[in-house]
């Protein structure tokens, strides 16, 4: 496995995940603390996105709780599979999990893309 490290605000920028898979990872770490409004809404595409684009794991841990008036975190760390499922997500709350990442899933996805895509250009 060849790892990417990233943070919560760079799953916006997709050009960073692209630029660590072209130099040959296959899973991209995203450590986080999402507010729980933008965590509602993008957490879980964005980071689906990230896995479906550069056909990597994502494994992303995220902050949870009420931190202080003015902030809390939405949560749900997630392991994302290549194809864009997921395979596991930690809702709300503490905990931790392990978790057996799978090289011929990655390997699957990669050379289904590639299938369809010969096809299309048929």
């Amino acid at each position: 496995w060849k790892l990417g490290a990233t943070i919560c605000y760079d799953v916006r920028f997709p050009e960073l995940y692209r630029q660590y898979s072209n130099g040959g990872a296959n899973v991209m770490s995203v450590s986080s603390a999402f507010t729980i409004p933008t965590g509602q809404a993008h957490w879980h595409t964005l980071l689906k996105a990230r896995a479906i684009e550069n056909l990597s794991y994502i494994v992303a841990s995220a902050q949870w709780g009420k931190h202080n008036e003015r902030i809390s975190t939405f949560g749900h760390s997630l392991i994302v599979s290549p194809w864009g499922e997921i395979e596991v997500d930690m809702k709300e709350g503490e905990g931790v999990t392990f978790h057996e990442l799978d090289f011929e899933k990655l390997k699957t996805a990669r050379s289904k893309l590639s299938n369809l895509w010969s096809n299309f250009l048929r």
